[in-house]
């Protein structure tokens, strides 16, 4: 329980200063966390797991659960005081320490990442819906590279969050929204293969599961901010 309120009072000290990149209010729910590590739990090793905006570890916690023995874990965190706190959690808790040898937490911009074709499984908890449609567009294609052909891309978004936003919002951001959704349409017409409805957690949200069958997907994503 300590250890949860922990988590809690660095998420939400981070979300007053910096929503923008944080896009909840609370962590992700452990049935959020669970449908987001389906396809980790699934296949056989070894692989190669990327974890991209963990924050204080609440995905990170399942899936250091559900690792197979030869898997290696990769966690890509921008900010600061998240970064710190997750370097303790693996110091410290026997969940973590037990994966500390074949995990490693990187501190910078997922754009920074090197490397191309080299997880069989992204995990991303990168608030989409917050960012200008470039940036998706660059995300969307960073992820692109870094996929093996066959490998998958899990992420969540809150259910009807850009409907609702458009109705209520200026016209700027409802272009915003449609180029956001337009984006990820397409994505999700190359290569969805599940979405799962989370309905309880805060707030209910929908985790979509994206395939890249071929290398051409992957190389079509990397190319389409240039």
């Amino acid at each position: 329980m300590a250890g949860m309120m922990s988590d809690y009072r660095v998420f939400l000290r981070q979300f007053f200063r910096r929503y923008h990149t944080t896009g909840a209010i609370l962590p992700s729910g452990r049935r959020l966390a669970s449908a987001l590590c389906r396809y980790v739990r699934e296949g056989q090793g070894p692989r190669r797991i990327l974890e991209v905006g963990p924050g204080t570890g609440a995905v990170t916690a399942r899936l250091v659960e559900v690792l197979q023995p030869d898997d290696h874990l990769t966690l890509v965190e921008l900010n600061d005081e998240f970064v710190q706190h997750l370097k303790g959690r693996f110091e410290t808790e026997p969940r973590f320490q037990a994966v500390s040898g074949r995990t490693e937490l990187v501190h910078c911009r997922l754009e920074e990442l090197p490397g191309e074709g080299c997880y069989d499984r992204i995990i991303s908890g990168l608030p989409l819906n917050n960012f200008a449609a470039a940036d998706v567009e660059q995300i969307l294609a960073v992820f692109g590279r870094l996929l093996k052909a066959g490998g998958v891309l899990s992420f969540f978004e809150y259910i009807a969050i850009r409907r609702v936003k458009q109705v209520v919002s200026g016209r700027a951001e409802r272009q915003r929204l449609q180029e956001i959704g337009r984006l990820l349409g397409d994505l999700f017409e190359r290569g969805q293969i599940r979405c799962d409805a989370v309905w309880p957690n805060v707030t209910p949200a929908w985790v979509h599961h994206v395939r890249f069958a071929e290398a051409t997907d992957n190389a079509a994503l990397a190319n389409a901010s240039g």
